[in-house]
């Protein structure tokens, strides 16, 4: 006689808490929130421009994006608003193999988006593997809820850092905060040291 409790009622695991920042709860939803209205832009109009401090400016088209190098990786994901997305699989292309071509010298990297969002970060904090722009999601296309085509992927920090509908990458000697950032968000967003807000 068959068991009446499935074999995978006792398979699930509560989630490993050094994955979960303080303050954050896991969730298996892909919540989508926005500071407006979702464009939608085509990849035949679309083009992503690395400008500023650099040696080199540069004009990617969509296909010319696609030739470069593609890495797909799986990280967590932490979101302002406290929800932790475990185990998130990602294509795209590491922000090294734009940057490098382009001799960027600054400091910090200030975002731009198809919607006019604008967002900022150390340079450092997008090198060396540490940043992605993102065209693939769980091996599917992009949705433009969630970004598509193509969204910057700066998974350590809050995901507000991670700017959808990305449109430009702009190399600066000095920082310049982004929509939220001006609108009392952290400037940082270490969500390991809860920094949501100012002060924090």
């Amino acid at each position: 006689m068959e068991s009446p409790i499935s074999r995978g009622f006792f398979g699930k695991r509560r989630p490993d808490p050094s994955r979960v920042p303080p303050g954050q709860y896991v969730t298996h939803d892909f919540p989508v929130l926005s500071a407006g209205p979702t464009p939608h832009v085509e990849t035949d109009a679309w083009t992503l421009s690395v400008v500023g401090e650099v040696d080199e400016p540069a004009t990617y088209s969509w296909q010319e994006l696609q030739a470069l190098p593609h890495e797909t990786v799986t990280v967590d994901i932490h979101c302002v608003t406290k929800w932790t997305k475990l185990d998130t699989l990602w294509t795209g292309i590491s922000l090294d193999t734009l940057l490098e071509p382009a001799g960027a010298s600054g400091e910090f990297l200030s975002i731009s988006s198809y919607d006019g969002y604008t967002t900022n970060l150390p340079l450092e904090d997008v090198v060396d593997g540490k940043a992605w722009i993102a065209f693939a999601y769980d091996d599917e296309p992009l949705e433009a809820e969630h970004g598509g085509p193509a969204r910057l992927l700066v998974p350590h920090l809050y995901f507000w850092k991670s700017a959808k509908w990305v449109r430009s990458l702009e190399i600066r000697n000095d920082d310049e905060p982004g929509f939220w950032e001006v609108n009392g968000y952290h400037n940082y967003g270490d969500p390991w040291k809860e920094q949501r807000y100012w002060g924090d």
